[in-house]
């Protein structure tokens, strides 16, 4: 029997979000979505294990479930050797082989998870792994090279990492804490230390990690390319929403914009926290897909929006767009206001729209004006915003 240990336990800082970089959308699904699909369609997995962190853990399950995917979810570990022990250790014991693969990396073909299969049954191990093709330098503590080691005997390493199952099962428990000091940057390494020949195989070009908004790019054109379209049909069915709404200024409210509490004497009157930004936005979003506006969703006249986190509320707007096939492409925010100062707050406002947007940060644009006091924002009696947002029609 084989077994997949899918480790999914990152952040997603490298893409310009706090929110882990396996839930963002690619070309209509999350990334974890399509990783775990990769080994699900091979049909070769009697088991499937995702490691995530503990805050993801839900959301993590509730995508596959959507997805029509089954796999185990357990609890990652503070590094990737310990989230990778954990995966392994919820493998069941009759498992004979097991792959473990990065959920970053949601391109990889049944071609080389195959390579790495039988290589492992042959040789107790199968690692994907390319040659490279620049040229790899050493170097001082001061940046002097000191060597260029042969690239023909140089390989980027990739996952699968695949091993028969009792050895890197032992491997993972004898080394549990390290190496003299040292933790294993992958299980390739882990191996090495118990002395086993690694044996690497064919990887493939396409089969990149998905940790940059760059790779977001490539990937969509390799996804483009394997359905049979062209990227530009699958990015450029572009959607065009607008969004604006307007809050009063009252004693004993706290002032929230964009999800972020703003210091003020004053704050937003409504029936959830008033987060008159984002519910501009939200009307963008919605409107963009012909999905109505924020009152025909979540109605003030509904008890359970009362005081409602209107970041939640953003959350579920997207969740909406998902169904629908869409995803964000860029939005633009301009909130009204007189007063307070708000421009030592709009790089917080920018971040937090663009996590719960599952976007980065240079999707998001947030600016603030005042109307040189003319009219109610002018006159401090409430503050108003518009938005504009652009989504994509996938597929």
């Amino acid at each position: 029997m084989n077994a997949a240990v899918i480790v999914a336990a990152g952040r997603g800082t490298r893409m310009g979000m706090e929110k882990n970089k396996v839930l963002a959308n690619l070309c209509g699904e999350p990334v974890i979505v399509r990783t775990v699909r990769a080994f699900e369609e091979t049909g070769w997995f009697s088991e499937i294990v995702v490691v995530t962190g503990e805050h993801d853990m839900d959301e993590m399950r509730a995508d596959l479930d959507k997805a029509g995917l089954h796999a185990k979810i357990v609890q990652g570990g503070a590094d990737r050797q310990e989230s990778v022990h954990n995966g392994v250790m919820a493998v069941s014991e009759n498992a004979e082989i097991i792959a473990i693969h990065d959920g970053a990396r949601p391109l990889v073909t049944p071609e080389v998870i195959a390579r790495t299969i039988e290589s492992a049954r042959m040789n107790g191990s199968g690692v994907a792994a390319v040659m490279l093709k620049d040229t790899v330098k050493r170097v001082d503590e001061r940046g002097y090279v000191i060597g260029t080691p042969r690239r023909d005997e140089l390989r980027a390493v990739q996952t699968p990492q695949t091993f028969d199952a009792g050895l890197i099962r032992e491997a993972h428990i004898r080394f549990a804490n390290g190496r003299d000091g040292q933790r294993a940057t992958d299980d390739a390494m882990l191996a090495e230390w118990m002395g086993a020949r690694v044996k690497l195989t064919q990887g493939g070009t396409e089969n990149i990690q998905h940790t940059t908004p760059e790779h977001t790019l490539l990937a969509d054109d390799v996804i483009a390319r394997r359905e049979g379209r062209t990227q530009t049909e699958g990015s450029t069915m572009m959607r065009i929403g607008h969004g604006y709404d307007v809050h009063r200024l009252v004693e004993g409210r706290k002032l929230i914009l964009c999800g972020v509490e703003v210091p003020h004497t004053l704050g937003l009157l409504g029936h959830s926290d008033a987060d008159v930004a984002l519910h501009a936005l939200m009307d963008a979003l919605l409107g963009a897909a012909a999905l109505g506006d924020i009152g025909r969703h979540f109605p003030d006249t509904d008890s359970q929006y009362k005081g409602a986190d209107s970041t939640k509320l953003l959350d579920h707007v997207v969740a909406l767009l998902k169904e629908k096939g869409y995803r964000v492409g860029n939005v633009d925010v301009t909130i009204i206001a007189q007063r307070p100062k708000l421009k030592d707050y709009i790089e917080r406002m920018r971040a937090c729209v663009a996590e719960h947007l599952g976007v980065h940060v240079d999707c998001v644009n947030v600016k603030a004006t005042t109307t040189e006091k003319l009219g109610f924002e002018g006159e401090g009696l409430g503050i108003s915003s518009h938005a504009v947002a652009v989504i994509e029609k996938v597929g």
